[in-house]
């Protein structure tokens, strides 16, 4: 079962890691359950999905394209599955920063190399990337970027 926590948790990691944040995509978001606790912490978060049942959220039931125009600060998933490299390659066109905390790989790779491909995916775009993980259970792992300056 999933830690039901998680979303406090990387919200927690979204304010503490981009100090200042106000609005946030949040990519491939479920329900809206992670929106709902940006929201309630005072930020504008916007949930891409295509879930038709969703919580009362700021939410856009569709996928995320590249050339969505960006209004937000920082652009996130929590499990994303498939937008995983989405989400980067987002940030990288709209030079804004990203989280990701992947639980599986869109092309079957195992886990360890797919967080490896993601950082690196990162740092081509030029991003300054870091690690971190979550106190919770499950995939845990945050891999996270800045631009460059």
């Amino acid at each position: 079962m999933a830690d039901k926590r998680r979303f406090t948790l990387f919200a927690d990691f979204i304010e503490a890691s981009f100090p200042g944040v106000k609005a946030v995509f949040d990519v491939a978001g479920g329900q809206g359950k992670l929106n709902e606790v940006l929201t309630a912490r005072g930020l504008s978060c916007v949930t891409f999905d295509r879930r038709v049942k969703h919580l009362p959220v700021t939410y856009a039931e569709r996928e995320l394209h590249l050339d969505e125009p960006c209004a937000c600060d920082v652009i996130v998933g929590l499990h994303p599955d498939g937008a995983t490299r989405v989400i980067v390659d987002y940030a990288a066109t709209h030079g804004i920063p990203f989280a990701v905390v992947p639980c599986c790989s869109d092309n079957s790779m195992p886990y360890n190399p797919w967080m490896r491909h993601i950082a690196e995916l990162g740092r081509a775009h030029g991003f300054d990337v870091w690690e971190a993980t979550l106190p919770m259970e499950g995939r845990a792992r945050v891999v996270a970027g800045r631009p460059k300056r």
